[in-house]
């Protein structure tokens, strides 16, 4: 019906509008080319005062016809223009600060078949009716002039952006694999932070106790006794926590010494076969693939729901209404969208699936092989073919599971919801309760089908069977797991952290050097560069976690038993 007008001009800052032909071009049109205050876009049309003043013609912009619409509020000169005045104007029931049914003809640019005000233009509209910024549509526009900056300086760095947060990232990770299979570095960073942890509990302690002992010495004393010794508690649960931790140390000492050991086979496994680190980067692109497919059908069912009227009153004594359209979907639609999240669950624990999958089957092959210099980046092919042809059933069941308990997570969140709305505090926290639980099966579900896949990889189990094996393997081996999982994760934050803070000041440099006066902000980018090596540095940190993870379950195997 308004194919002839396919532009959407603001009115009000319920993103309501009215659709017209051209976004308004001011440039030598009004004496300041930014505005005219006297003529108003409203849902009956273009409206100027009948006092007169108007520098623009009624037909200058042209608006689609809403006369036959029950929900169109026509301006008169008392609702928009009284007193002819126009800070009265800027507060009258039509303008209302940006929250009613009319707004000025401003100069303004298109952005995705929107009119959007320039900065100019709104501030000019401030200056004519006396806003002090409190109302308007600018924020519309401080959205857009961010992220035009924004992108305007991605695309002025994008070489340095690319070259540094891909290059000199994949550079640093490779030299940071390297440099942890070093005895004397590996076991002096992953001791260093466990002693780092257990003083940083006994500093934390010492100093909530010296903090209640100034409240307690305190004339007159300011906090109450029952702070304080809340405090002085606290001091004593911190200095517990760590004596445990030293005892925890001593008596996990070997088992930290086998995990530090692992990260070590797993660097040497990573250099062997460097293709294995682009395992989680073709994860990456499997779910960027499936999320376009997604948001194309999401979309669509989304334009499925039956478009409805609320209306907002403008008064207090509700005479006066502004409309403004939701969709509501029926229960067909809403299950097609419970399905839609369904497979979207299911075809991204899949997609995971396949990598650790991979991983492990890569591992296992390198870790049994005699000659290891002749396993290379060929194996991690190899792998990927076997896990697609063979285990992809076995990894379909597992996601399966996965899927169904994040779906249920995600009707418990719906319930909460609507027991909030309708302030259910005995429903909130049954609920609440359920919620929880359901976090911690998913949970321990991740972690167990993680390693049933390692098991799939080494004998073929499909996957319940993989998931007992797996069960009385940690049982057995609790200790080592919990020490190789904090080894691991100790190595991966440090990994995360120092190489997106070295790549980031490398970008930083060369940015300021070479094409600083050329952006708006050098914040931009560089933000965008430590994300890039941030999320460079995760993916090769997950794929030697998970060397290291695979290479201690197969440590715990006796040799006969396996399948070389």
């Amino acid at each position: 019906m308004q194919t002839d007008y396919p532009y959407l001009y603001y009115i009000n800052s319920f993103t309501g509008g009215v659709c017209v032909k051209e976004c308004p071009d001011l440039t030598n049109v009004t004496a300041d080319s930014l505005t005219d205050i006297r003529t108003l876009i409203t849902y009956g049309g273009i409206w100027q005062p009948t006092t007169g003043g108007s520098e623009l013609d009624p037909a200058f912009v042209q608006v689609a016809d809403y006369t036959n619409s029950s929900d169109a509020i026509f301006c008169s000169d008392a609702s928009c223009f009284p007193n002819d005045s126009p800070s009265e104007s800027w507060t009258s029931d039509g303008i209302k600060r940006g929250l009613g049914y009319a707004y000025y003809v401003g100069d303004t640019y298109e952005l995705l078949w929107r009119c959007y005000l320039t900065t100019n233009a709104a501030d000019r509209i401030d200056e004519l009716v006396g806003s002090t910024g409190d109302g308007g549509l600018k924020f519309v526009d401080d959205a857009y002039d961010f992220w035009n900056k924004f992108y305007a300086d991605i695309y002025a760095a994008r070489k340095y952006i690319l070259g540094v947060g891909f290059g000199v990232s994949l550079i640093l990770s490779f030299i940071y694999i390297f440099l942890m299979r070093l005895p004397l570095i590996l076991g002096a960073l992953i001791w260093s932070s466990i002693l780092a942890t257990i003083v940083v509990f006994f500093i934390a302690g010492f100093y909530t106790y010296k903090l209640a002992s100034d409240w307690r010495d305190e004339e007159p004393q300011i906090q109450d006794d029952q702070t304080i010794n809340l405090t002085t508690g606290a001091s004593v649960v911190l200095w517990v926590i760590g004596a445990l931790l030293i005892l925890l140390t001593v008596c996990l000492r070997k088992q930290i010494q086998l995990a530090i050991g692992s990260v070590k086979e797993a660097g040497r496994a990573v250099n062997s076969m460097p293709l294995i680190l682009m395992v989680p980067v073709l994860q990456a692109c499997g779910l960027v693939l499936f999320l376009a497919v997604f948001i194309y059908y999401a979309v669509h069912l989304a334009s499925m729901g039956e478009i409805t009227t609320k209306e907002i009153p403008l008064d207090f004594e509700g005479e006066k209404e502004i409309s403004y359209r939701v969709f509501e979907f029926d229960s067909f639609v809403q299950n097609c969208a419970w399905f839609l999240l369904f497979c979207l669950f299911w075809t991204c624990n899949f997609i995971v699936a396949l990598g650790d999958m991979t991983i492990a089957l890569a591992i296992s092959k390198w870790y049994f092989s005699r000659e290891k210099k002749y396993v290379g980046s060929g194996t991690v092919i190899r792998s990927i073919v076997a896990t697609v042809w063979y285990h992809a059933g076995t990894a379909a069941y597992g996601s399966l599971i996965l899927a169904v308990i994040q779906l249920i997570r995600a009707i418990i969140a719906k319930a909460q919801k609507t027991a909030k709305r309708a302030n259910s505090k005995i429903a909130g926290c049954v609920l609440c309760c359920c919620q929880c639980c359901f976090c911690c099966l998913e949970c321990c579900m991740k972690f167990l089908s993680k390693n049933a896949y390692i098991q799939t990889a080494i004998f073929g189990y499909p996957f319940c069977r993989g998931c007992r094996a797996a069960f009385f393997l940690i049982l057995r081996n609790a200790a080592r797991i919990a020490a190789i999982s904090y080894v691991s994760a100790a190595v991966l934050i440090i990994g995360k952290l120092f190489i997106s803070s070295v790549t980031t000041v490398i970008g930083y440099y060369l940015i300021t050097e070479d094409i600083e006066d050329e952006l708006n902000s050098v914040g931009g980018p560089v933000v965008l560069i430590f994300l890039i090596s941030y999320w460079m540095r995760y993916a090769f940190g997950v794929a030697r976690v998970c060397c290291a993870i695979i290479i201690a379950d197969l440590s715990s195997y006796p040799v006969h038993r396996l399948p070389i």
